[in-house]
């Protein structure tokens, strides 16, 4: 079995809608998920303010 070099800690709170806040160890501040463009839109959501989707991040992160 291979050696486990990191384990994520995460605590994600929704705080508005569909707003939610992550708290990742390590980091002095949270990062926000939300909708925005085109997500806000096929949802018919109108945030209070707009973020990136969780989905940005994936893709981000796999292409990055």
């Amino acid at each position: 079995m291979a050696k486990v070099v990191h384990q994520s800690r995460i605590v994600i709170t929704r705080e508005r809608g569909p707003t939610r806040r992550a708290v990742i160890e390590g980091f002095d501040q949270p990062v926000f998920y939300g909708v925005h463009g085109g997500i806000r839109k096929f949802y018919r959501i109108d945030p209070e303010e707009e973020h990136a989707a969780t989905l940005d991040h994936i893709v981000g992160a796999v292409g990055g």
